[in-house]
């Protein structure tokens, strides 16, 4: 129980951390410029990819374990 309690604590503590945060200059540049919805497609892509990786390696050791 203490160890689930310290967990949501250093949780909350750190997720009120980034709203406290001001306006990022970068991230200001790349969204006026429309550069970061380049940046979010990347990402996605690259979760995309790995989402696909991971679930074709779970069906392969699946098959192995048979």
């Amino acid at each position: 129980m203490k160890k689930i309690t310290t967990a949501l604590l250093f949780v909350l503590l750190s997720a009120s951390s980034t709203f406290a945060q001001g306006d990022i200059d970068m991230a200001t540049g790349l969204r006026s410029s429309g550069k970061i919805y380049v940046v979010v497609l990347v990402l996605l892509t690259i979760f995309a990819i790995l989402g696909a990786f991971l679930f074709t390696i779970e069906r392969r050791v699946k098959k192995l374990e048979k």
